[in-house]
C-alpha cells in the first residue's frame, strides 16, 4: 500500500489532501473549542456585575463577528441572496447545533454556494496536474458528484453536531437536575439555583452550564422568567429540557413545590436515561451479527466442508466414473 501511495502520483496527492484536510479540521476543532469555553467563562464570571443588568438579551446570546458580516454584507450587495427558502427551519437546526447568531444561516448560505463551486474547481485541478486521461462524460459526471457533495456536506455536518450536542446535553442534564434540587431545597430561589449550578457545572458540562447562565442573564436583563425558560428550552434543541420549561412555567404558575418538580422530573429523565443504554445494549447482538456472518461466517463453512469436497474428488469422483 505505501509502495502504491510513493510510486503513484494521484493516491500521493489525495493522501497529501486527505492529511491537509484532517490537520485543517483538527485546528479549527481546538479554536472553536477554546473560543467558546473562554466566551462562557467570561459570561458566567461577569453575572452579577452591574453593566450586564443593562445588556439587552440579544446581545447575551449572540456574539457578532465582523469579519464575517462584512463578507456577508459584501456578497449581498453584490446582487448575491443569501436568503434560505427553509427559513425557520434551518434557524431551529442551526440553533440546535450550536450556532445561534443571527446571521448563522447567512453563513450557511454561503457555505454551501462556496463548496458547491470548491470541490469540482479542486477535482478539475487534480485531475489537470496527474494528466489522467478522462472522458468528457467521466469529468461531468464526477463533477456533478463532487458539486452534490459540496452542497450536501454542510447539512451532513450540522446535523451530525446537532446530534452530538443534544446527547451530550441529554447525558448531563438529570445531574443538573439533581444539583438544582439540592439547590432549592436549601433555600434558595429558582433564579439563584439556576445562577449557581450555571457556574459548578462549567467545567463537567459546559453546554448546561451556557444554556442556565444566558437565561440567568436574561432574567437579569429584564426579561420574564417565561420568555428565558422558554428559551433556553429552544436553544437546547432537546425536548427532555423544553418539557422540563414548560413544567417549571407551570409550576410557577400554580404555586407547586419547585424541589417536588424537581425531583420528579430528575427520576423520570434518569429512568428514560437507563432504557435508552438497555435499548443500546439489546441491539448489540443484532450489530454483532453482522459482521459474524459476512466475516466468520463463509470462513467456518470453508473449513467444514473443504475435507469433504476433497474427499469427494480423490474418493468418490473416480469411483463414479469407473476409475
Amino acid at each position: 500500500m505505501i509502495d502504491f501511495i510513493a510510486t503513484n502520483d494521484v493516491a500521493r496527492l489525495a493522501v497529501l489532501i486527505l492529511v491537509f484536510i484532517v490537520v485543517l479540521g483538527l485546528v479549527a476543532f481546538l479554536v472553536r473549542y477554546f473560543s467558546d469555553r473562554s466566551t462562557v467563562q467570561k459570561q458566567i464570571a461577569q453575572i452579577g456585575a452591574p453593566s450586564r443588568q443593562s445588556i439587552s438579551s440579544g446581545k447575551l446570546v449572540e456574539t457578532k463577528s465582523s469579519a464575517w458580516l462584512g463578507l456577508l454584507d459584501r456578497v449581498e450587495k453584490s446582487g448575491l441572496s443569501l436568503a434560505d427558502t427553509r427559513g425557520d427551519k434551518l434557524r431551529k437546526q442551526l440553533v440546535a447545533a450550536g450556532y445561534t447568531a443571527s446571521h448563522a444561516p447567512r453563513v450557511f448560505t454561503l457555505t454551501r454556494i462556496f463548496l458547491v463551486f470548491l470541490l469540482p474547481v479542486l477535482f478539475f485541478v487534480v485531475v489537470s496536474l496527474t494528466d489522467q486521461d478522462m472522458g468528457i462524460f467521466q469529468l461531468y459526471l464526477l463533477g456533478v458528484v463532487f458539486a452534490a457533495a459540496g452542497l450536501f456536506l454542510p447539512n451532513l455536518y450540522v446535523s451530525a453536531k446537532a446530534a452530538r450536542r443534544e446527547e451530550t446535553i441529554r447525558k448531563g442534564f438529570p445531574d443538573c437536575l439533581d444539583l438544582m434540587l439540592v439547590c432549592v431545597e436549601a433555600g434558595l430561589g429558582l433564579e439563584s439555583a439556576m445562577d449557581r449550578v450555571g457556574r459548578e457545572m462549567i467545567g463537567s458540562h459546559p453546554l448546561i452550564s451556557e444554556l442556565l447562565s444566558l437565561a440567568t442573564l436574561e432574567m437579569r436583563a429584564g426579561a420574564s422568567r417565561d420568555d428565558a425558560l422558554r428559551k433556553m428550552g429552544d436553544m437546547s434543541g432537546v425536548d427532555e429540557i423544553r418539557s422540563f420549561s414548560t413544567l417549571l412555567i407551570q409550576s410557577d404558575r400554580m404555586g407547586t413545590s419547585v424541589a417536588e418538580t424537581l425531583r420528579v422530573y430528575a427520576d423520570e429523565m434518569r429512568e428514560k436515561r437507563r432504557l435508552r443504554a438497555e435499548e443500546k445494549a439489546h441491539r448489540l447482538p443484532v450489530l454483532i451479527s453482522i459482521p459474524l456472518v459476512v466475516c466468520m461466517l463463509p470462513t467456518m463453512i470453508g473449513v467444514l466442508m473443504i475435507p469433504g469436497v476433497v474427499r469427494a474428488v480423490r474418493t468418490l469422483f473416480p469411483a463414479l466414473s469407473g476409475g
